[in-house]
């Protein structure tokens, strides 16, 4: 017998840096995906067949005389259904992966189309009882860094099938580098979120999460993990990937939906898997009917592999957000800069304060001037219990808002609007509706001062669009701020479960964002939950910008606007520059930077500004129209010790972002707390650069010095930008 060997390979396909492998199990019935980067093709090693060691050489053997194999072939389709058993190996409670439904999907064929614009592979099992059948769709566009997956469930028996679990994705073979189950080598990242503390990337070592095979690998190891409710951010971003840091090579997936979701680590032998796709029964209460000759097919999943660490494999992951990029607004082609009145008023945008905001601002370059909560708030009540009837309080708009919106463009800027259309407040006549709001239980679901509107009903969606688009028209309004500031939880009456009727409402969001789109093709929307609790593929995609977190004046914003760079484009995420008359222009300074990092979002005091305040305003919004093409399109690196705490920040951080051509860079520094040196020493790309222009205090030096940026920032929580040209 042979002691090691190779995967049986079935059919493998080139994707530009990546090669998709599938491989087979020597039945053939079983298929798993494994992805490469391109140029380690050939370094895929030979493996042990069977375990080893004292423990294992004391047993006796299987019956068949084989050993206890050491790895297989983890299949690339994973599915549950209610009529099959559950899985083995101390599984239940923990995961509902490789259950007997698995085992029962046998392979039936694949179909292959080779076009010069892409790849697209549909891999076909039948059920072996229930005769229903399962497709893996995955796909690849010329040129891109990513994948696409998605899983659809086909039945065609003459019995109803239930699901209670479906991946969008299923990866195995991590690593095939080491012949062994690669001890200390494999690393697990993924993204925490929480409100105003967004994105922070957590990383351990698998021994860490105990997600080593055990000694005859018999039990299974799974770390699983997502995000419950209509939050998708809320504990977890969608997104993990695994590093092979002995064989510099890391794999991510990022999953693309509005609801609850799930992320699979999972081992038992040498090789891990990972999985992810709509939370299942056992985490998000989620089981799905299917009626004879119904099919169902999940969100899809962005999968990446590459030669690098977790920096790369974010960068071929968040390209994947650049192709619903094409069909924005015109306006949205420069990346202007934008104002928003929340902490200037907050929650009092009278026709008043908006006119002197856009007398203050008429000639800085601001694009976008945008109204927050309050405006639909009535006489005595506040903005936070008001939503649902949308009418504009006579006291603070007496010639209506038309009025606000026609002063705001003849001072030459677009007017925006804010709306948390999704839900009503208690002081609402829809608050008692209780035919259009979701329920549990039987119950209208509330949360605080809300209750959601079901937005699987045709009358409500009507109802928004009286609302919301009909005002957006008739009111001129050329951007939409769109809101949602609480969580609905694990589901809703009206489906087959719990999480499947999440699941249908959501989906009536997103069609509601759709038609949106089509009635107003040139409104800009900005997607906004809290900050950001909405973070993820699908409403990012639908919407022009996304505000970056809640964090208005806190001193960790550019923490968090860093961190989020590896998430989402920072051309999409808006960051906040609230600025005070009374603070100094270090502090100033420090909060204008943060924006560059992002899409720079202005609010607070700009009509009481002292004149140093303003000239150093102007100065920030004319060099960010300059640093546009590389925000819009390069790539970012972050330099400076790991931050513990967010709260109370100390050492440094720089992020060096290199434009699409080569030709020119940004690097966006800041000091926090206990500093403990006088000169940071950043480094840039090779090649020959020039400083073109700083954003900076009247404090502080900066200089090329040997293919490193010198900057001595003269203490504690300052900022520089600088703009380097080759």
């Amino acid at each position: 017998m042979k002691t090691t060997s190779l995967p049986l390979i079935h059919r493998e396909f080139r994707c530009g840096a990546t090669t998709v492998i599938y491989v087979r199990d020597k039945s053939g019935d079983k298929l798993g995906l494994w992805l490469v980067p391109t140029k380690m093709r050939r370094q895929i090693v030979a493996r042990r067949n069977c375990l080893s060691g004292v423990e294992v050489e004391g047993l006796p053997p299987p019956i068949d005389g084989s050993g206890f194999p050491a790895w297989g072939i983890e299949s690339l389709m994973q599915v549950k259904v209610l009529s099959d058993a559950q899985p083995a190996g101390f599984s239940q409670g923990r995961t509902l992966r490789n259950s007997p439904t698995v085992d029962k999907l046998k392979f039936t064929g694949q179909k292959v189309k080779q076009l010069k614009s892409g790849l697209r592979v549909r891999t076909t099992f039948k059920h072996t009882d229930g005769g229903w059948l399962a497709h893996h769709d995955l796909g690849w566009r010329q040129g891109a860094s990513w994948l696409d997956s998605s899983i659809t469930i086909e039945n065609r028996s003459d019995a109803p099938v239930t699901l209670e679990m479906l991946a969008s994705f299923s990866l195995g073979g991590v690593s095939p580098f080491a012949t062994d189950d690669a001890p200390g080598s494999l690393q697990l990242h993924r993204f925490r979120g929480v409100w105003s503390m967004e994105g922070r990337l957590e990383t351990q070592a698998f021994e860490d999460l105990q997600l080593e095979p055990s000694w005859i690998g018999y039990g299974v190891r799974c770390e699983r993990f997502g995000s419950i409710g209509s939050l998708p951010v809320n504990g977890f971003f969608p997104c993990v990937a695994i590093e092979d840091t002995s064989a510099g090579v890391t794999w991510g997936a990022q999953l693309a939906h509005p609801g609850s979701w799930q992320l699979e680590v999972y081992r038992r032998d040498d090789l891990a898997t990972f999985s992810g796709g709509l939370a299942d029964r056992e985490f998000g209460h989620w089981m799905k009917t299917l009626a004879a000759g119904d099919s169902f097919t999940s969100p899809p999943a962005m999968l990446a592999c590459v030669q690098g660490g977790i920096d790369g494999c974010c960068a071929a992951l968040t390209a994947a957000q650049e192709v619903p990029l094409a069909t924005l607004p015109k306006s949205e082609a420069s990346l202007p800069v934008m104002f928003n009145e929340w902490t200037s008023s907050w929650g009092d945008p009278s026709h008043a304060n908006m006119g002197s905001l856009a007398t203050a601002l008429r000639g800085t370059g601001i694009k976008y001037l945008v109204m927050d909560a309050g405006w639909f708030k009535r006489d005595g009540g506040n903005w936070f219990s008001g939503q649902g009837d949308w009418q504009p309080n006579a006291a603070m708009y007496p010639d209506g808002i038309r009025a606000t919106a026609d002063l705001i463009r003849a001072h030459g800027m677009i007017p925006g609007l804010w709306f948390e259309m999704e839900v009503v407040g208690s002081a609402s006549s829809l608050y008692d509706r209780t035919d259009l709001l979701l329920h549990r239980d039987g119950r209208p679901i509330t949360a605080g001062s809300r209750r959601f509107l079901d937005l699987r009903k045709a009358e409500v969606g009507d109802h928004l669009a009286n609302k919301v688009i009909a005002t957006l028209k008739a009111e001129k309004f050329g951007y939409l701020k769109v809101d949602y500031n609480d969580n609905i939880g694990i589901g809703v009456d009206g489906g087959e479960s719990l999480g499947e009727g999440l699941r249908q409402h959501l989906a009536g969001v997103v069609a509601f964002f759709k038609r949106l789109r089509a009635e107003i093709p040139d409104l800009v929307i900005e997607n906004c939950s809290s900050g950001g609790h909405r973070l993820e593929p699908t409403m990012i995609g639908l919407t022009a910008m996304s505000s970056f977190s809640d964090a208005h004046e806190c001193r960790e914003i550019p923490i968090i606007a860093a961190n989020l760079q590896r998430l989402l484009l920072p051309r999409q995420s808006q960051v906040w520059a609230v600025l005070r008359a009374k603070a100094d222009l270090r502090r100033t300074n420090y909060l204008l930077a943060g924006g560059f990092l992002g899409r720079l979002c202005l609010s607070g005091d700009f009509a009481t500004l002292r004149p140093e305040q303003r000239e150093l305003v102007v100065q920030a919004i004319a060099l960010y129209k300059k640093a546009a093409p590389i925000i819009r399109r390069g790539c970012s690196t972050r330099h400076g010790p790991a931050v513990q705490s967010y709260r109370h920040a100390e050492g440094w951080q720089a992020v060096v972002r290199v434009g699409h051509t080569g030709k020119q860079a940004l690097v966006v520094t800041h000091t926090f707390a206990k500093l403990g040196r006088t000169t940071l020493r950043i480094p840039i790309p090779k090649g020959k650069w020039k400083i073109t222009e700083t954003l900076m205090e009247k404090s502080g030096d900066v200089a090329l010095v040997k293919g490193e940026l010198h900057w001595q920032p003269k203490g504690e929580w300052g900022a520089t930008v600088v703009l380097l040209t080759r």
